[in-house]
């Protein structure tokens, strides 16, 4: 029997492996999801000092169910990785998501491309509240024109899920833009992401 059969509680008391004297691991694994509202999203967030608050989680269980939302994290994203392409905004919203969509604080990506648009690198600018003060673009100038690239995807997600881009989200992407087409380099989408959801400049025609 494939595993697509059970249910959240029995994949959950696989991983677990083993209960408590009181407990099985079934009886563990539905404590589990009942402490973040039977959802499988909200328990991936949690973090271990978090998850051994939990009567039965010792730190083994609770890495082991981190790493077990970390490998589904990267299944979300290894189509994007093995074609190492960007053929739509779609793609690119994909492969920010399985970065920083669940974090509770923003950070700034820039992928850099060929003219192919095969991806060249993908680098973390800049952490914490995004304004031009904590983007530095010469750096991201810097490093396209180190890397040959052609064209550049830059991202950043809102912890709030709200995916709205901001008049300092909107400044920042045309400030970058004008500043990267000085090299002839092209400034290819703009992408916010959230917990469930993604914004393309390009698609809504801000660029």
């Amino acid at each position: 029997m494939g595993g697509h059969h059970l249910s959240d509680a029995e994949l959950l008391a696989i991983l677990l492996r083993s209960g408590t004297q009181k407990e099985s691991a079934l009886d563990l694994a539905r404590k589990l999801l009942s402490a973040c509202d039977n959802s499988l999203q909200n328990l991936s967030q949690m973090t271990v000092e978090k998850l051994m608050e939990i009567n039965g989680i010792g730190m083994a269980k609770a890495i082991t169910l981190q790493s077990a939302f970390e490998i589904g994290r990267r299944l979300q994203v290894e189509p994007v990785k093995r074609q190492r392409k960007i053929h739509a905004s779609q793609d690119l919203i994909d492969l920010i998501k399985s970065k920083i969509a669940n974090l509770h604080h923003e950070e700034f990506w820039v992928v850099y491309v060929n003219q192919a648009m095969g991806i060249l690198k993908e680098e973390c600018i800049s952490q914490g509240g995004i304004t031009s003060t904590t983007v530095d673009v010469r750096l991201i100038a810097k490093s396209a024109l180190d890397l040959h690239a052609t064209g550049i995807f830059i991202a950043h997600n809102h912890p709030s899920g709200s995916v709205s881009p901001s008049q300092e989200d909107i400044r920042l992407t045309n400030q970058i833009r004008k500043a990267v087409d000085l090299f002839n380099i092209k400034l290819l989408d703009h992408v916010i992401v959230g917990e469930k959801n993604g914004y393309s400049f390009c698609a809504e025609g801000l660029l």
